[in-house]
């Protein structure tokens, strides 16, 4: 091979495991609790890689497996939904704006 086709080859190759992961911007208004971690309120990092997400602010960080499902309709503006955990809260699902996608944690 040549170090033009080479080179094609391995951009070409870069390019399609950065196309597979989504990033998206989500703001956690209160403590929120992740995969058993506690993320503090503030704005996070979201990436999604086929069922895993990865929420990351800093060296605080969190892997959390989710169901990633369609809507019908596009979503205005990025949601978090919670559900009380004996008083905390824990992120049950998130909803991407602009897009159809709504990730749902376990």
């Amino acid at each position: 091979m040549t170090k033009t086709v080479k080179f094609f080859a391995l951009f070409l190759t870069i390019a399609l495991v950065c196309a597979s992961a989504a990033t998206y911007q989500v703001t956690l208004f209160q403590p929120s609790t992740v995969a058993g971690k506690e993320l503090k309120a503030g704005d996070y990092k979201l990436t999604v890689d086929n069922d895993k997400a990865t929420i990351a602010k800093g060296k605080d960080k969190v892997e959390a497996t989710v169901k990633v499902e369609t809507s019908d309709t596009k979503y205005s503006a990025t949601s978090v939904r919670y559900t009380d955990d004996n008083g905390k809260m824990k992120v049950q699902e998130i909803r991407l704006g602009g897009t159809t996608t709504r990730l749902v944690f376990n």
